[in-house]
């Protein structure tokens, strides 16, 4: 069986990318087409995908193509169906919301997309840039929108099967799409990560990620700020909004920049809780990641962390997305004990084995089909 792996683009690492990661674990000689790579932007992660087999699109070769991520995305459907698959028996799509890589031609192969969820952009959720603050732009945007809304949906029929980052992603797909999907949670790998002990003295909180706009981390820096506790961000600043945060931080706030795992391990290992403020999260890994080092969850109640975290048990949820909401979620915290194994045991539903196991269990069962 001769499988290839499609994902949008890879200039950034986050969720998707870890996911690309573990599909490529799993298919270690495949072969992975993408619109574009850039690895010199890629970080402390720069290394991760240094011998792979990557083939990108015409893309690749245009210049100052970084700063054309976004628009790209109005001919992305025909960069994708630019690609060869006549050799593969099995397609599998890690299509994570930004362009349209559904829209190959999969000759024979039986196309698999994994889905992180179906364009934010496109279907009225918080996304990384506002782009509707210009008005004569957002008007623009809505008549393109309005065609690529077409173009995903069109595209979307290519597919054979569906896989479901979440519940959630899941719930969209039927929404968007008409079609059923399969949910296998991403791959969240907490070997390494030392569990806190309970009882352990409390640190500082921990926030961080892609700090994008979807992320809320603002919400995030206010309350710490006004309520004059410490905390530490960690994160890829996207669109200026890393100068934004540091515009509000209280004195208490540390802004760490971009992190390697051995880093994010140590700062997760001296934390007290790990906020999360993302709206309609698709899945959002690092909350698990975090309850694997034995840490709770503050999170805003939205999206695929309604799944992860366990309400008075691993964390606690704030309703409403404002600064005031989430200090009375950690003030309520500080009243409360969690048990670091109780976490640590929530996030092994969420292993990178059980990934595995479910994505060669699928994959295998519609190649029989």
């Amino acid at each position: 069986m001769k499988v290839a792996i499609v994902h949008d683009y890879i200039k950034e690492y986050g969720g998707a990318e870890r996911v690309l990661e573990a599909l490529h674990d799993i298919y270690p000689d495949t072969t992975v087409f993408t619109s574009v790579y850039l690895p010199k932007f890629l970080g402390p992660h720069r290394d991760r995908f240094k011998n792979w087999k990557i083939k990108t699109s015409w893309f690749q070769y245009v210049p100052f193509n970084h700063k054309l991520i976004s628009p790209f995305r109005l001919v992305s459907a025909g960069a994708f169906r630019q690609f060869d698959f006549s050799e593969f028996d099995v397609v599998i799509v890690s299509a994570t919301g930004a362009y349209f890589p559904n829209a190959i031609d999969k000759k024979n192969a039986v196309q698999i997309c994994y889905c992180h969820t179906p364009p934010r952009y496109l279907y009225g959720y918080a996304t990384a840039r506002e782009w509707k603050k210009n008005k004569a732009f957002a008007i623009l945007a809505a008549i393109a929108n309005h065609f690529l809304r077409m173009t995903d949906f069109n595209v979307s029929k290519n597919v054979d099967y569906y896989v479901a980052n979440s519940q959630e992603v899941s719930g969209r797909i039927k929404k968007f799409y008409r079609r059923e999907s399969t949910v296998i949670y991403p791959p969240v790998s907490i070997q390494g990560i030392g569990s806190r002990e309970q009882g352990k003295e409390r640190g500082y909180f921990l926030a961080g990620g892609r700090l994008a706009r979807s992320k809320h981390v603002d919400i995030i820096v206010e309350a710490c700020s006004e309520l004059g506790v410490p905390l530490k961000v960690f994160g890829k600043s996207f669109a200026g909004y890393g100068e934004e945060l540091q515009k509000i931080a209280g004195k208490t706030v540390e802004f760490l920049g971009e992190v390697n795992d051995e880093e994010k391990k140590k700062l997760m290992s001296g934390s007290s809780a790990f906020l999360f403020a993302s709206e309609d999260e698709d899945f959002g890994i690092i909350p698990v990641e975090a309850m694997g080092a034995g840490l709770p969850v503050i999170a805003y109640k939205s999206g695929g962390v309604k799944e992860t975290v366990i309400d008075g048990k691993t964390g606690l949820f704030f309703t409403e997305l404002t600064s005031s909401s989430l200090a009375s979620a950690i003030k309520k915290f500080e009243k409360m004990k969690f048990d670091p194994k109780a976490c640590r045991k929530q996030a092994e539903n969420f292993s990178t084995e059980r990934f595995v196991k479910e994505i060669k269990a699928f994959v295998s069962s519609k190649i029989k089909a």
